[in-house]
Formats: structure tokens, C-alpha cells, sequence
């Protein structure tokens, strides 16, 4: 099982990016997929959770109504689009997958069985 984050990069307050996830040695449209963040001198945040079958679909209350979860089943990739940022988005962002637990559960520690290396946004203001 593998997991591969991209497409980060700088962009300027306002701006867009969207974020791509391609999965491996399992199907991603089986399992719940979810999008982390931690800033620096931060904890992680769960910010956003595409459930197995695309049943169900959670954001954190900070990305809501600008960020947008995604997959492609054809292509095992999950999307997450992102408008309107924000300084405070400056993160690295992880994508995992939890074999058991589901998204909405997303705060738990015990969160994410598999996880993707890491990309970093900066967003400048």
C-alpha cells in the first residue's frame, strides 16, 4: 500500500491549488481517504475526509466552503481542490487511508493507517 502526495507549491493569498493523491497496492474507492495539514509549531489537522464509495464527505470547519475533496475511481488518485487560501493554509499536506476507522473519526490520533510523504503549500500574503 502506497500513497504519493503532490502538487503543492507557492501561491499568493487567494490563490489556487489543487492537491493530487495517487494511491497504490489498493483500490482507494474501498477505503476512506483524507487529507492532513500541519504548519509549523502545529499539531496535525484532519482537514478533509472522502469516505469509501464517495458515501460521505467531511471538512473541518477551516477549509470549509473553499477546499474541495475529490476522487477519480478509474485512476485511484483523490483530489483536494483549494481556493481562496489563506497565509494561515501554509502547511504540509499528508493524504492516508485507515483500513478500519472512518471519517468520522477524522480528529483521532490513531487516524491513518497508510500516508502519503508529505507536500508543502506556502501561501503568501
Amino acid at each position: 500500500v502506497q500513497l504519493q502526495a503532490y502538487g503543492g507549491g507557492l501561491v499568493q493569498a487567494g490563490g489556487s491549488l489543487r492537491l493530487s493523491c495517487a494511491a497504490s497496492g489498493f483500490s482507494s474507492y474501498n477505503f476512506p481517504v483524507a487529507w492532513f495539514r500541519q504548519a509549523p509549531g502545529k499539531e496535525r489537522e484532519g482537514i478533509s475526509c472522502i469516505s469509501s464509495r464517495a458515501g460521505s464527505i467531511v471538512y473541518a470547519d477551516s477549509v470549509k466552503g473553499r477546499f474541495t475533496i475529490s476522487r477519480d475511481h478509474a485512476k485511484n488518485m483523490v483530489y483536494l481542490q483549494m481556493n481562496s487560501l489563506k497565509p494561515e493554509d501554509t502547511a504540509v499536506y499528508y493524504c492516508a487511508t485507515d483500513f478500519e476507522l472512518r471519517c468520522a473519526v477524522l480528529a483521532t490520533s490513531r487516524w491513518g493507517d497508510y500516508w502519503g510523504q508529505g507536500t508543502l503549500v506556502t501561501v503568501s500574503s
